[in-house]
């Protein structure tokens, strides 16, 4: 887990259940419920019951604590629980914690989840609202005050400075959400089923923040989605595929604010990023050629361009066009653009999907799957391979 050297655990963990509730607008039942929907369904999908659970993972910014889950979901004693920080940034994060305590023997089975009315409840898009005297806090107060309230407002800074710095236009950005639109529209799942858009659709929807428009930014969600990871030798008992965890890496770049990182030498890239595809790569042997699909975390569209050149699939600057050209299979779920925003635990199991051959947008004989947490915070990543 040290950005200096490999680590051990590849190859020791799994992905055995994924569940979700349906994703909407206005789920009409409260968080927990959604939670504890989604741990149920992850649990049937491995084949398991809440008596098997001795781990939870969640986020912060969550309002369902382990211990109610747990509670309420049916499970017992717990020997292992987690929550970590960063909103978007800590989705990968719940699997490799979760993979952790397995290899370690901490617990045998955990079950992360995600679950909110971020539709119909509180709207993290609509910025801060209000704010505890924090060291958090501080550092949004230097650029609060002039203007810079919402997440595609911070967004918007680096996505000017991308265009400004390779000579392109807005039209870059349009590539990623004509791509995942069109996988959107085969999902039944998606919020966005059956609705493609064209690049000229993008260039119609209405500016957000100069250079991002409508179509740009992620779209909210109420629903819960669920993961189930235990050993890699037991999940090769459970009902389904197991998808091994190959690789996993948290990172946090040097200059790290919260989406606000302005005052790096440049706002081009994504250094936490940066820090995780090194990890990845390095323990996992892998590279770039070797990834059939990526689930990229697309809260705004210019973070996907930007992740794939840290990932080094492209060069600086040429990521939309890479994405144009369709040269890798790119969030076949639709992304949180066209399915659902639930921090990019929806992303994960498309990627377990993507493993096992059932995604709806099948990528035949993927093998490996890259899936990303969200950008412009402290994040996290995974590999997902088939069992040997």
């Amino acid at each position: 887990m040290s950005v200096r050297r490999a680590d051990s655990l590849g190859g020791k963990a799994a992905v055995a259940g994924i569940g979700a509730t349906e994703f909407s607008k206005d789920s009409g039942r409260s968080e927990l419920k959604l939670a504890v929907e989604a741990v149920h369904a992850a649990l049937d999908d491995a084949g398991l019951t809440p008596a098997d659970v001795d781990g939870l993972v969640t986020f912060t910014m969550d309002t369902s604590p382990e211990i109610t889950v747990a509670q309420a979901a049916g499970i017992g004693e717990l020997s292992f629980f987690s929550r970590i920080h960063y909103g978007g940034g800590a989705a990968c994060a719940t699997v490799q914690q979760a993979a952790l305590a397995v290899a370690c023997g901490v617990a045998d089975v955990v079950v992360c989840y995600r679950a909110f009315n971020e539709r119909s409840g509180r709207r993290f898009g609509s910025g801060v609202q209000q704010r505890e005297p924090t060291a958090e806090g501080t550092a949004l107060g230097w650029n609060l005050p002039f203007g810079l309230l919402t997440p595609a407002s911070w967004v918007a800074m680096a996505a000017q400075r991308y265009l400004h710095a390779y000579g392109l236009t807005p039209e870059a950005f349009g590539h990623v959400a004509v791509t995942d639109r069109r996988h959107a529209a085969n999902n039944p799942a998606a919020y966005f089923y059956g609705k493609p858009i064209t690049l000229a659709d993008h260039a119609a929807s209405r500016w957000i923040v100069d250079p991002l428009r409508l179509l740009d930014c992620c779209q909210e969600t109420d629903g819960g989605q669920a993961i189930v990871v235990t050993s890699a030798e037991r999940a090769r008992d459970l009902r389904q595929p197991p998808a091994v965890i190959v690789a996993a890496a948290q990172g946090a770049g040097r200059a790290q604010e919260q989406m606000t990182s302005f005052y790096r030498d440049d706002l081009t890239g994504l250094p936490e990023m940066g820090v995780v595809a090194r990890q990845l790569w390095r323990n996992s042997g892998l590279a770039p050629a070797d990834i059939d699909v990526a689930i990229l975390y697309d809260h705004f569209t210019p973070f996907v361009l930007m992740q794939l050149e840290e990932f080094g699939f492209c060069g600086p600057g040429e990521a939309a066009d890479f994405v144009a050209a369709g040269a890798l299979p790119l969030n076949t779920h639709g992304g949180q653009l066209g399915e659902a925003y639930l921090h990019g635990m929806n992303g994960i199991a498309e990627a377990v999907r993507q493993i096992r051959g059932t995604s709806v947008n099948q990528i035949p004989g993927a093998a490996t799957s890259l899936v990303t947490a969200g950008t412009g915070v402290p994040t996290s990543g995974l590999v997902l391979g088939r069992a040997g």
